[in-house]
Formats: structure tokens, C-alpha cells, sequence
């Protein structure tokens, strides 16, 4: 309570009118509107027409079933204390199939490197399995054999894949020292990777990065995309054989190319369930990276072999089985109930008498006050919170800027307080 005759209310912003959302496995369904709650930092409670919307989306593709076995060759792997290194990793990882593709193209033998899902020491969380990577992520590499390194296991996807490099100079070299793949390379873990959660990770895994919510860090990723896109240059651009059958750095398979095709996998199954307009979809990659990928999937033997190995899980479990999208904002849960007058007032067509306005967040004083001072504060960007009671962890920061604006607000004598 901030006074007790005077009040400043924090509103969930009104509906924008939003395209809606098709069920693809059956057909468009609508549901019953509910209440706009608004919170008011006084003492009351007040009640504002709006709507709840609670339409969910499935986009499912179907690819045929099958059981993928990770193995660098047909020669089957000898018990694992037999082998010189094991890589732990699962085929869904996006990471580890970097060092996946490393193995596979160098043709590098089970007895060389064994690889094992973390379920073979007890999970990701298992205390044998945090001793090998402290942070309990895939993937991770246990190195059995003596080494001059004094280490016995390494993990993080880009330590691991250049560890193998070294370790095996047999062709091919996977370039190394090429400044381009090198650019490449460190922008994707650094910029892509670390967000690329906001695609799949559930509202309490949030925030994700620098980015408190899903929709930011769905522009930041797209973002980064173009970013690379523009690492590719004019050359290749003018060159219509480019990437017919080459990689990122010429005719010669990069470390580039090993990191950025997995995450091209996920980028092209999941962000398309994020589109706001499904009946105009966005292309899930620029033009130039979409042209490299549809090359790498189609004409090469390996990278074929792991897009289906990262495939098989995403279609078949997260979404078939699992329905992992279903209940994530902006791809199975959407907002789709209209707009309301606030809208209206955030466009300009209706005037309001401001109080305060950032980037984030809308103050103007109610036309109707309920007492001396009535100041209503909405966010710019609704970003489904269209009703308090739909709130969840991606909202923490939007809502943390409302009551620090109320606060604010509420210390500023001249509007009455």
C-alpha cells in the first residue's frame, strides 16, 4: 500500500489483435474469453473488462521412426574402460554433435572414442557424471588414456572439439586456424548457443542470457542469425555455385561448419512454431545460411547422419510424445483476443495525459479518477500478460519495472500524492 486515500494501479496491458493461432492436427478452436485483473498498489482491488485467451497450438512433423545408434563406424566399441576416450552425449545435443561430426568425418574408431549417453553414470545430475563436467552438461569427454595434460576429462563443446582436432590429425583438418571459421565459431557460442534455450526451455528456465523473456531473446537469436549471415560476405553472395558444393570456408569442411549446422537444425524445427503470422511464415534462417544448410543436409553423407540423429528425438519425443511446444508462450499458448481501448491509447488514437514513459512501460493519468491522485501504468509490449493470473517467470522483469515506475510515481508530489 503506498497511501491510503490515493492510489497508482498497475494494469496488465490490454489485447492486441493478434493473428490467430491454427491447430494443425485438427482444426482452429476457439476459446471463452476471461477477466483483465488489474493490480492496485492501494487499498482496493479493481476490475477492468479484457480478455484471457487460452488457445494452444500444435505443429508437429511427422518423420519416420527409427533408432539411432551414434557410432563413428560399423566396428563395434569395445567395453568402455577399453577405450581411449568417451564422449558423453545424446543425439538431441546440438552441442556435442559438433564433436559428433569431427568423429564421423575423421572416421575416428569406437576404441579411439566411445561414445555413451550420461544415463550410463546416472544422468546429467549424477555425482559421477558432475566430477567429469562440473556444470552437468553434454557434452562431456573422459580422457582414459595417459596424456601429457595432466587432465582427465574436458568439457564445453568447443574445448572438446578442438581437443580431438589435435589429437587426431588425420584429414579431415576441419580448418583450425581459418579466421573466418574461428569468427564463426566463437559468435555461435557465444551469441547463439547461449540463447538458444528461449526455442524449447520451459517459462522457470528463464531468463535466458541477457533476455528476461522469450520474445526478446527470440529477436536477439534471429538477430545473431543475420549477424552470421553477413560473416558469409559478397563473394559468396555473387557466386551462384558457392554453395553447391562447398562449405562456409571453401571446398573444405570447417569447425563453422561442425558448430553452426546442428544449431541450423534447431533453428529451422522450432523457430517456425514461434511465427506470428502463420499464414506468412518467416524463414527460420537467412538466405545464404539457408542455402549452405539445405547443401549440407542434402549432399553430405555426415552431416546427413546427424541431422537425422538430432531430428529423430525433436520430432519423435519433444514434440510428438512429449508435446513440449504445447505449453509455451508464443508457439502453443497465444494471445488472440482482441485489443482493447489501451490500445488504442498506446497507438495515439486516443489522448492521454502522460505521466511517465520509457521503452517498457505507459503512466497516464485515468480519465475517471477514483481519487485524488489515479494514475494507470501498462507495458508497452502486453507479451501475453493479458490478465495477472497469466504471469509466469518470463514476466518477472516487465512486471519488476511496473512497481518500480509505481514507486516512483507514488513520490512524485505534484501529481497529488
Amino acid at each position: 500500500t503506498i497511501c491510503t486515500h490515493r492510489k497508482v494501479v498497475v494494469v496488465s496491458q490490454p489485447v492486441y489483435n493478434t493473428q490467430q493461432t491454427l491447430d494443425l492436427s485438427t482444426a482452429l478452436n476457439k476459446m471463452k474469453a476471461g477477466t483483465l485483473l488489474i493490480l492496485a498498489l492501494a487499498t482496493t482491488i479493481n476490475a477492468a473488462s479484457g480478455f484471457q485467451p487460452s488457445m494452444k497450438k500444435r505443429i508437429i512433423t511427422t518423420t519416420k521412426k527409427s533408432s539411432l545408434t551414434m557410432t563413428t563406424n560399423d566396428n563395434s566399441p569395445p567395453p568402455p574402460d577399453q577405450a581411449d576416450h568417451i564422449l558423453y552425449d545424446m543425439p538431441v545435443s546440438n552441442n556435442g554433435a559438433r564433436c559428433r561430426i569431427i568423429l564421423y568425418k575423421k572416421n575416428i574408431s569406437p576404441k579411439q572414442v566411445t561414445i555413451l549417453s550420461p544415463m550410463t553414470l546416472g544422468g546429467l545430475k549424477s555425482e559421477e557424471y558432475l566430477k567429469l563436467s562440473p556444470q552437468g552438461l553434454m557434452p562431456c569427454l573422459s580422457i582414459q588414456k595417459k596424456t601429457e595434460y595432466g587432465i582427465d576429462s574436458l568439457a564445453e563443446s568447443d574445448t572438446i572439439a578442438r581437443y580431438l582436432l589435435s589429437e587426431y590429425s588425420t584429414t579431415p583438418s576441419f580448418l583450425p586456424n581459418h579466421p573466418k571459421s574461428n569468427l564463426i565459431t566463437r559468435w555461435h557460442d557465444v551469441y547463439l548457443a547461449s540463447i538458444q534455450g528461449c526455442l524449447y526451455k520451459a517459462p522457470s528456465r528463464f531468463p535466458v542470457g541477457d533476455y528476461a523473456d522469450r520474445k526478446s531473446a527470440i529477436a536477439a537469436y534471429r538477430k545473431n542469425w543475420d549477424i552470421i549471415e553477413g560473416f558469409l560476405g559478397d563473394e559468396e553472395e555473387n557466386n551462384d555455385d558457392y554453395y553447391g558444393a562447398n562449405y562456409l570456408c571453401g571446398n573444405e569442411v570447417s569447425l563453422a561448419d561442425a558448430t553452426l549446422f546442428p544449431s541450423a537444425v534447431f533453428a529451422t524445427f522450432m523457430l517456425p512454431k514461434f511465427d506470428t503470422d502463420l499464414n506468412h511464415p518467416q524463414s527460420p534462417l537467412p538466405p545464404k545460411v539457408t542455402k549452405w544448410f539445405d547443401n549440407l543436409r542434402t549432399n553430405d553423407a555426415v552431416f546427413s547422419k546427424v541431422y537425422d540423429e538430432i531430428m529423430d528425438p525433436l520430432v519423435n519425443t519433444w514434440d510428438s510424445k512429449n508435446h513440449r511446444w504445447d505449453d509455451i508462450r508464443l508457439a502453443g499458448l497465444r494471445d488472440v483476443a482482441p485489443g482493447t481501448i489501451f490500445d488504442k491509447i498506446l497507438s495515439g488514437d486516443i489522448p492521454a495525459s502522460i505521466v511517465k514513459e520509457d521503452e517498457h512501460i505507459f503512466a497516464f493519468k485515468d480519465i475517471n479518477p477514483a481519487a485524488p491522485a489515479h494514475i494507470l501504468i501498462i507495458p508497452k509490449d502486453r507479451n501475453g500478460l493479458t490478465n495477472l493470473r497469466e504471469a509466469t517467470e518470463e514476466h518477472v522483469d516487465i512486471l519488476g519495472r511496473l512497481m518500480v515506475a509505481a514507486g516512483e510515481i507514488a513520490r512524485d508530489e505534484s501529481l497529488g500524492f
